[in-house]
């Protein structure tokens, strides 16, 4: 069977709420568990920097097109073997949670930046799995690649300045 054919499971609103409450959830307790806060306020940042109300939206977005996208390549598992792009996805979803403890709890940008380019890493061969099972679901991913490419161009800006 053609991995980018008709063949998936049935819509499960089930297993797609837990998608989105595993991305949405588990981003927005990590943004509340280590809010950005007065440190962050008295770093130098580039003038390029998006003002603080556009990472809510921003993130909310970018994890509910994450989790549907994960959500679609669990629906083709009768059709493919989705274990590896899923296990990627895990581990993806599990650095990026990290990466705002790093960066907003501990204070440290350079450690953050490690983190966010091997999460980086992790999140094109995430998408890359991804086109093998599910086209759609590959370029669902694609906003978050680009976001996080940017998030990291910033990282890495934030820890050269300060």
């Amino acid at each position: 069977m053609h991995p980018h054919g008709d063949t998936q499971a049935p819509f499960n609103a089930g297993a797609l709420a837990l998608f989105l409450v595993a991305c949405i959830g588990g981003g927005a307790a990590s943004g509340l568990a280590t809010p950005p806060g007065e440190w962050y306020a008295s770093l130098a940042k580039p003038t390029w920097t998006p003002p603080g109300w556009v990472f809510g939206p921003a993130w909310t977005l970018l994890y509910t097109l994450m989790a549907v996208a994960a959500w679609q390549v669990w629906r083709r598992r009768a059709a493919t073997d989705v274990r590896m792009p899923l296990a990627l996805f895990a581990i993806q979803l599990a650095l990026n949670l990290a990466w705002t403890p790093l960066f907003f709890g501990m204070q440290r940008p350079g450690l953050a930046l490690a983190e966010i380019v091997l999460m980086l890493a992790v999140i094109l061969a995430t998408t890359a799995s991804f086109v093998r099972v599910s086209t759609t679901a590959a370029i669902l991913m694609l906003p978050y690649c680009a976001w996080v490419c940017f998030a990291t161009a910033l990282n890495w800006a934030i820890w050269q300045m300060n």
